[in-house]
């Protein structure tokens, strides 16, 4: 098990082996991330918008830790410190749209927090094959990228301005994806490739999110207490 965890992975343009420093331009972009939350932090207490907020902004920080130990080492065990705090934000702040800028209650939230991503699950594995490969994998951030979508049409329907930021956030997401897609296909002319320019328009669009999450996540009076 521990020999498979070891296992080196070479997934980017940039990683010409399995050498400790192979992905420097990758690893250091995620300094972006981190710069991204810790600015968060910032906004959050300035706006006094509670724990909630401020745990969001911390996790951002977290992927950009995370993503740095991956490309730093690139290995099958150190994939998932990359994975798994992307996963975990996406997740933590869906239910922050639907408790801060949809004013639901814990048990409505809960409920349309897991309709929404069986049916963005189902859509997601009904993605051909041939799209996953020519998109680079990238077909499997289908999830944030509608959940960013269809809340934030639903919370700037409801005159909350919190709606437009994450419209901004998913249009910003689909430059990011067109950077990680065309990473394989630009090696011959462009050895660095394009995955760093992933991580620092993903770091903008995170930015955009907490943006949003300080200036209009305060608790609203039709919702009980965390």
């Amino acid at each position: 098990m521990w020999q498979t965890l070891l296992t080196p992975v070479d997934l980017y343009c940039e990683r010409t082996g399995p050498g400790l420093w192979a992905e420097p331009a990758n690893a250091l972009s995620n300094l972006a991330f981190i710069a991204a939350g810790l600015w968060g932090v910032r906004q959050v207490r300035r706006y006094k918008t509670g724990a909630f907020a401020e745990v969001l902004a911390w996790w951002v920080v977290a992927i950009g830790i995370g993503s740095t130990v991956f490309h730093t080492f690139a290995s099958k065990g150190t994939i998932w410190a990359d994975i798994l705090p992307i996963a975990g934000f996406t997740l933590a702040y869906t239910l922050f749209n639907l408790r801060r800028f949809l004013g639901m209650s814990w048990s409505k939230a809960i409920l349309v927090f897991v309709a929404f991503y069986v049916v963005a699950g189902l859509i997601t594995f009904a993605v051909p094959d041939w799209l996953r490969m020519a998109s680079n994998g990238t077909t499997s951030y289908l999830p944030p990228f509608l959940a960013l979508a269809f809340f934030g049409v639903w919370i700037a329907a409801t005159g909350n301005r919190a709606g437009w930021y994450n419209l901004t956030g998913s249009a910003i997401f689909v430059v990011s994806v067109i950077c990680r897609m065309v990473d394989p296909l630009v090696c011959a002319s462009f050895p660095l490739g394009t995955h760093f320019l992933w991580h620092v328009f993903n770091a903008l669009m995170l930015a955009a999110l907490l943006a949003a999450t300080a200036r209009f996540g305060k608790v609203r009076a039709v919702v009980s207490s965390e």
